[in-house]
Formats: structure tokens, sequence, C-alpha cells
């Protein structure tokens, strides 16, 4: 009875079609054939460094915020009694910091093109205005600490000291990351098909060129 069921319950097909057996697929001899390759949106350590900017943004935009709170609040703004700022010797190393980001924008274009020699020299070159950038703002707080200046100088000293002091600590660390990049550049580690390693590091530099542009502005100007 159930053979009959079955029977009656099949689709009929029309006269002269055979019933057709079902399809096998047999993997090819050596396997199937590789499908297009899958380019990823975004490598991890671009993702990465994008991350670590926008967490760094957020901490200098409430320390730029605590200092343009504390200058409204201000009636005297800096007091009188404290040393002025050097505003000539701080535009020629701005300068020098706007030239490191050329020379890193221009080991950035050799690696892309393959060309070790001018890669080398524009990390070296980033690396030593970085390092002159540094010594120079480095200087001046010493100066200024002479003069009376200094944290416990009541707001202004204290705001100015934290985040201009915040942006040099992050040359700093940008500056040991480039000198590790050079390094690795000297043993042939880059190439035009191989330069993530450049590419990062120059995102970061010309991000705290950038942001040292703002902050000039801010406390300087």
């Amino acid at each position: 009875m159930a053979s009959v069921a079955n029977t009656a319950l099949a689709p009929r097909l029309p006269d002269g079609v055979r019933d057709i057996p079902p399809l096998r697929l047999v993997e090819r001899k050596g396997g199937w054939p590789p499908g297009p390759p899958q380019i990823p949106i975004a490598d991890n350590a671009r993702v990465a460094i994008v991350m670590f900017m926008v967490a760094e943004t957020m901490f200098f935009a409430g320390l730029i915020g605590a200092y343009i709170v504390f200058r409204v609040s201000t009636p005297v703004w800096p007091p009188s009694s404290l040393p002025r700022l050097p505003i000539a010797v701080t535009w020629v190393n701005t300068f020098v910091l706007m030239a490191s980001g050329w020379a890193m924008a221009t080991a950035l274009r050799a690696v892309k093109v393959g060309e070790q020699v001018r890669l080398r020299r524009g990390l070296l070159a980033t690396a030593v205005l970085g390092a002159i950038f540094v010594g120079v703002q480095g200087s001046e707080w010493v100066r200024l600490v002479g003069h009376g200046l200094t944290l416990s100088s009541g707001t202004y000293g204290g705001t100015f000291y934290v985040l201009i002091g915040a942006h040099a600590a992050h040359v700093v660390g940008a500056l040991l990351w480039v000198l590790a990049v050079g390094v690795r550049a000297q043993r042939g580690a880059y190439s035009a098909q191989s330069g993530t390693g450049v590419e990062i590091c120059a995102i970061y530099w010309f991000y705290v060129c950038a942001l040292w542009l703002i902050l000039f502005a801010l406390v300087y100007g």
C-alpha cells in the first residue's frame, strides 16, 4: 500500500521524457579552482592606529576644553606676574616640526615606489628634525622655570605644562617609533609591496604635527 501511495504522489513526467538522475558533485582532480582573492577593506594595523588616534583626540579634547574654561574664566590671562611665552622661538620651532612632516611624507612616497635610499634619508631627516623640536622646546621650558613659570604657578602654569607637556611626550613616543622604523629600513625590511610599517608610523607623525598646530594657535596665540 505504501508503494502504491508513493507512486500516486510522485510527479508524472511528460511522455518521452526520461527520469533525470540526481546531480552528483564530483570534485575536480587537484581540488576546486581558487576563487577571487579576498581583499580586506582595511588591515588590522590601519584600524588600530585610527582607533588609537581617536582615543588620543578625546584625551586632548578634554585637556583643551579645561584650558579654554580656565582661560575664559580668568580676568587676566596670562597673569602679569608671570613671564611671557617665547613666541618667536616657538614660531621657528613650529616650522622645524612641519619640516619633519614634509620629510616623513618624502619617506612615505619613497617606500611606495621602492626607493630605499630616499626612504632611509627621509626617516633620518624626520628623526633629526623631531629631536630638534623636542630639544628646543625643552630648553625653553628650562628658561621659563628659571624665570618663575612652574607647575605650581597657579592655573596658568599648571595648564600650560600639562597641555604642552602631554604633546611633547607624544612627540617623543613618535620619535622613538620613527627611529625603530629607520633601523628596520636600514635592514631592508620595507619595499613597495610591504611598506605598511612606514605608512602607519607616518600617519601618527602627521597626527602629532597637526595637533601641534592647534595647540600652538591656542596657547601661544
